[in-house]
């Protein structure tokens, strides 16, 4: 299983859009680093879903429900989209100020690449993010984190 984290702003979808519709597309991704990101999605695969812009924030995870498919809001076919199912709210939101401020997170992308919109998290992030967060993440089998794009 590989690890993930996406943003939204909460203005245009928020995390409690995401529970409410239980699985949605995740569209309107224009960067072709972010759209590789989807691409190397799998099923089954975890993200952290992020309030960018208003909040900067973690608030909840979601499993990849669909693999990267033709995004039905592009009109050049050019770019993809994969389904994002809602699995749980964050127990405790942490904030960009926080991640910010653990050293082990430095190098986290959110930290580096600020404007990437879906992004790899390694295993390692992960454990310290979902230690942050109270989220105890369910067992799964495990698959090759991709390379960061």
């Amino acid at each position: 299983m590989a690890y993930w984290l996406v943003k939204s702003e909460p203005d245009a979808f928020s995390w409690d859009q995401q529970v409410a519709n239980g699985v949605e597309p995740w569209t309107g991704v224009r960067n072709a680093m972010a759209s590789n990101n989807l691409k190397a999605m799998k099923k089954g695969d975890l993200a952290f879903f992020y309030h960018s812009n208003i909040g900067k924030e973690i608030v909840g995870v979601v499993e990849v429900a669909r693999e990267a498919y033709p995004d039905p809001s592009d009109d050049t076919g050019r770019w993809v989209c994969t389904d994002m199912k809602a699995v749980a709210p964050v127990p405790k939101k942490v904030t960009l100020a926080e991640v910010k401020a653990t050293p082990e997170l430095a190098d986290l992308a959110l930290v580096r690449m600020s404007r990437l919109s879906v992004m790899p998290v390694s295993a390692e992030h992960w454990a310290i993010l979902c230690r942050m967060s109270g989220f105890k993440p369910p067992a799964r089998r495990k698959r090759k984190q991709p390379d960061a794009a």
